[in-house]
């Protein structure tokens, strides 16, 4: 099993990768989180890897990080989401929002990654609560994270992307009532 690679990056044509190992170059298919944080051609790389090997092709995965790699390992586990699909969730969310979506269960925040369908999202939801995401501790903890979700959900039905509603959210007084939170929320992206 090939965990890390490391060498020089040859080629970048979204979601793959050439990278030259001492001569051999290694093909890598990596999620856009990845992608937008890699040097330039030319520059050393290192990424965690995931390889894949089926009847009808060796494939090798890359990531930033090892969180990613991990969540990304848990995904493939679920049945029905494969390496491409995994990829896709992870492109589209960083491990922190999927954490906080399984955490919330929230299957309209999974819904908005291509090729997510509503039965897809919820069959995530389901197998990755407890593996993926923190159980929320007190009772005042329930209620702050549901009004920040019912916050987002609403700054996501205005036609706001889920990387702009949850910058939004960030400096979003604590015990803030829906109400005031989404026009905070609104002044905030106003602004922005």
């Amino acid at each position: 099993m090939i965990g890390r690679i490391s060498g020089v990056l040859l080629e970048k044509n979204p979601p793959q990768l050439l990278i030259d190992c001492n001569g051999v170059g290694y093909e890598v298919d990596v999620p856009m989180s990845t992608y937008y944080d890699l040097p330039a051609l030319g520059a050393q790389v290192t990424l965690f890897t995931h390889q894949a090997i089926r009847e009808d092709a060796h494939l090798l995965f890359g990531f930033g990080n090892a969180a990613e790699r991990a969540v990304f390992r848990q995904l493939i586990k679920i049945t029905g989401v494969g390496a491409r699909t995994a990829l896709s969730i992870l492109s589209g969310m960083t491990v922190n929002d999927l954490a906080q979506a399984v955490t919330l269960q929230e299957a309209g925040r999974l819904v908005k990654v291509p090729g997510i369908g509503k039965k897809t999202a919820e069959r995530l939801l389901l197998e990755l609560k407890g593996k993926l995401g923190a159980d929320l501790g007190s009772v005042g903890g329930v209620v702050q994270h549901d009004a920040k979700s019912d916050i987002l959900n609403a700054l996501l039905a205005l036609g706001y992307s889920d990387k702009e509603a949850t910058a939004a959210l960030r400096n979003m007084p604590a015990g803030s009532t829906v109400s005031d939170g989404i026009k905070f929320a609104l002044k905030a992206l106003s602004k922005g």
